[in-house]
């Protein structure tokens, strides 16, 4: 029996309990189920990094205006599918205020959460051209959208950006895109989990070369102005978050309330197709819907049969706190910040204690401090490592569940750590490296 910050014994019982061949090849949801199982056992509390959900409160001014809404009687209605009004307004002047970017209202479209939006983005635009059936992942990405795929029966294909940044993304890019096959691309940006951020010479090479190929960029804005290092928290002024809709009109935007607004219970995001393509007429759609244009196709066709509109005082609470970040009272950048501070805290623990980051520059320039940092072991890959650190009262997942290529990789997710347990966390690693020693 090894002694072990958290019991030996029970934590061995609990993993073969669980059914898991490894826990280093588990998923989120099971990770999270058998750490549960062991705290409840041991009354230890594990360093908690397995779930990418919100550690902060929601914003205030979202949860005022959504019960204001249900108290006047919204719950009873159903909501307009294509959104409520103020929403698609205060959605597209957000965008135009953070982005610099214009997009008419009529495209800003209310989903159960980007989930949603990305589920029926991938359904609807797999049938805008007969000969084009594949979707293209830039990955390391969040695992659940390959899941869609699969629950949908579309064709994907994934490569790991780690060595095609910079100069070497066009002809990666574009190897995919002369086959005729990928009719959209998904990346997240920042990135989960990596934490990486396209520069802006990268997102002008991936526009570029969707006007050439037509293809669709579907540009996952889950950490909306949260790359910390740069300060995109005045609205209308630059720096502006950086996107792909400054280099092609051929692009979908996911903005979700879950961690900029901490509101990820109410599963509410907005869905923002360009002008060009709300309006553009495929033919090949009339296969599977009524009308032939991308917008209406979309609204009417796709997302009306999948959920019959959105949570009616949810959009009256996103509604709000848009309305708060566009007019300069909420500083929505401000308010999630406390992700970066805990980053630089426990990344330094980290690597005092051995460990490297994975995923450690955006091209040139040190990765930032955020929701997600990446790390590693020496002498160990992330199966080895996570099976491990289970009895050092650490938890995250591994990066090959995400479509990383780095076989040793680990993600950590700051949100649920609070900073009264970077002691725990520094004594448990230290203990682990003494335990691990690599020559």
């Amino acid at each position: 029996m090894r002694k072990t910050p958290i019991d030996f014994n029970v934590v061995n019982d609990k993993i073969k309990e669980s059914g898991l061949d490894s826990v280093g090849t588990g998923t989120i949801r099971e990770i999270k189920k058998l750490i549960d199982e062991i705290e409840s056992a041991t009354g230890k509390k594990y360093i908690r990094m397995e779930m990418g959900v919100p550690g902060l409160p929601p914003a205030p001014v979202g949860v005022n205006a959504q019960i204001k809404a249900l108290e006047e009687g919204v719950a009873a209605i159903y909501p307009n599918i294509q959104g409520l009004e103020v929403l698609k307004e205060e959605a597209s002047r957000f965008i135009k205020l953070f982005m610099d970017v214009d997009i008419d209202p009529s495209g800003c479209v209310p989903t159960v959460g980007s989930m949603q939006g990305g589920f029926a983005a991938f359904l609807t635009l797999s049938r805008i051209d007969k000969n084009k059936d594949t979707t293209l992942f830039i990955d390391p990405g969040f695992p659940v959208h390959k899941m869609q795929h699969k629950v949908l029966d579309i064709k994907y294909e994934s490569f790991d950006v780690y060595n095609y940044r910079g100069d070497k993304l066009r002809e990666k890019l574009e190897s995919y895109f002369k086959t005729g096959k990928i009719h959209s691309v998904l990346y997240s940006n920042p990135n989960n989990p990596s934490w990486i951020c396209f520069t802006d010479d990268e997102l002008r090479t991936i526009g570029e070369l969707a006007n050439q190929y037509g293809v669709v960029i579907l540009e996952d804005l889950a950490y909306f102005g949260m790359d910390f290092r740069k300060g995109y928290d005045k609205p209308g002024e630059p720096p502006f978050q950086p996107t792909v809709a400054k280099y092609t009109d051929n692009y979908i935007l996911f903005i979700s309330s879950s961690k900029i607004f901490s509101y990820a219970g109410e599963r509410i995001g907005i869905m923002a197709l360009s002008d060009t393509l709300f309006n553009a007429h495929y033919p090949d759609l009339k296969r599977y819907y009524v009308n032939d244009k991308l917008g209406y196709s979309l609204i009417f066709g796709t997302l009306y049969p999948l959920s019959s509109g959105t949570s009616h005082s949810a959009q009256y609470a996103l509604a709000a706190m848009l309305k708060a970040a566009n007019d300069g009272t909420f500083n929505f950048v401000e308010y999630v910040k406390e992700y970066g501070r805990k980053a630089h805290e426990m990344k330094r623990i980290f690597t005092e204690n051995g460990f490297k980051i994975v995923y450690d520059t955006d091209v040139n320039e040190p990765i930032a401090d955020g929701f997600y940092f990446t790390f590693s072991y020496p002498g160990m890959d992330a199966e080895q490592l996570l099976n491990e650190l289970i009895y050092y009262g650490v938890s995250a997942i591994s990066l090959l569940i995400t479509g990383s290529e780095r076989k040793e990789g680990i993600r950590a997710c700051t949100s649920l750590v609070q900073s009264d347990q970077f002691g725990d966390l520094e004594q448990r690693l230290q203990q682990f490296h003494q335990d691990h020693q690599t020559e």
